[in-house]
């Protein structure tokens, strides 16, 4: 699939990224080194960086940080949106949202079926606005992150990318 580009500027993004594991340390962050590698290969800066454990309010508190702060456009994280017992990502962050994008999680679970079958159904990928903030959360294996971030999120966080992205509504979010 193309996506449709006008000559506009490039304008690169202040990211956050979200590692959620109780189990993995900076040297086996694959997904979170894999999602900071690409955002800055695509030009966005990444601000933050951290691996927190698998709990509701450690995970909610250090996105609530991140959503308070004015300079930190979208927050990425990975891990923590599947079914077993110490997934509680989406619990987490779901109320933390002033908006769900219902279509992220099902456009990532349509791509996901064409690249693992029936195994997506597991994924509770999701995404909202959360005071201005967009927030993207996948699941925890890097081929998930790659599938998320090559299909729906670098040309949509790109304002480049026509007829609509969701970089170009950064200016409006706060909006009342």
């Amino acid at each position: 699939m193309t996506e449709h580009f006008t000559e506009q500027a490039f304008l690169p993004l202040n990211i956050a990224i979200l590692t959620v594991s109780d189990s993995r340390g900076e040297d086996q962050d694959t997904s979170g080194h894999w999602l900071r590698e690409s955002t800055e290969t695509a030009g966005h800066r990444v601000v933050a960086k951290l691996i927190a454990p698998d709990d509701v309010y450690q995970l909610r508190a250090v996105v609530s940080g991140w959503i308070a702060d004015p300079e930190i456009n979208v927050v990425l994280s990975t891990g923590g949106t599947g079914v077993t017992g110490r997934d509680s990502t989406p619990e987490a962050l779901l109320p933390l949202f002033d908006k769900k994008i219902e279509g992220f999680g099902e456009l990532f679970r349509q791509i996901s079926f064409a690249e693992i079958g029936a195994s997506t159904i597991q994924s509770r990928a999701f995404a909202g606005l959360a005071n201005g903030t967009f927030v993207f959360c996948l699941p925890g294996s890097t081929g998930a992150c790659r599938t998320a971030w090559e299909h729906i999120l670098l040309p949509q966080l790109d304002i480049r990318t026509r007829p609509c992205n969701f970089a170009q509504l950064i200016p409006r979010l706060r909006e009342r």
